[in-house]
């Protein structure tokens, strides 16, 4: 579960590239109530949008692993701020949130393989409307 601690400590410093670091080549990416990507370059590009739009830190991490610790969920709350307008979303004015959010994580050789977030769109829709 090291490499989870590692990609979140990394996400709290904003260290996109120490996340990067973290991940699988191939890494999935399987975005909340969106689509799948594959790739770290694919990743960067999301990160870079999700950057741009929000300043988010995350609280009360806790994480469950299998006994193989190649399958890991975390729990958390994101705090954060809405920056700048996301297209289909209501308009930011800097509105800050918290809510809670899951994580599944699949590793292989030691690094992310597959990442899988849930929070509810609507509650965040709610927050910040």
């Amino acid at each position: 579960m090291q490499i989870i601690q590692t990609y979140y400590d990394a996400f709290n410093r904003q260290d996109w590239e120490g996340m990067l670091a973290c991940l699988t080549d191939d890494v999935q990416h399987d975005i909340n109530q969106g689509g799948t990507q594959v790739g770290k370059d694919q990743f960067r590009v999301f990160l870079q949008g999700m950057d741009n739009a929000y300043n988010e830190s995350l609280h009360d991490i806790v994480l469950m692993s299998n006994a193989e610790g190649n399958r890991v969920a975390a729990e958390f709350i994101v705090k954060g701020t809405y920056k700048i307008s996301e297209p289909g979303l209501p308009p930011a004015h800097g509105q800050q949130y918290e809510l809670k959010v899951g994580t599944f994580f699949e590793i292989k050789n030691g690094l992310i393989a597959r990442v899988t977030n849930y929070y509810n769109l609507q509650t965040w829709i709610q927050l910040v409307s």
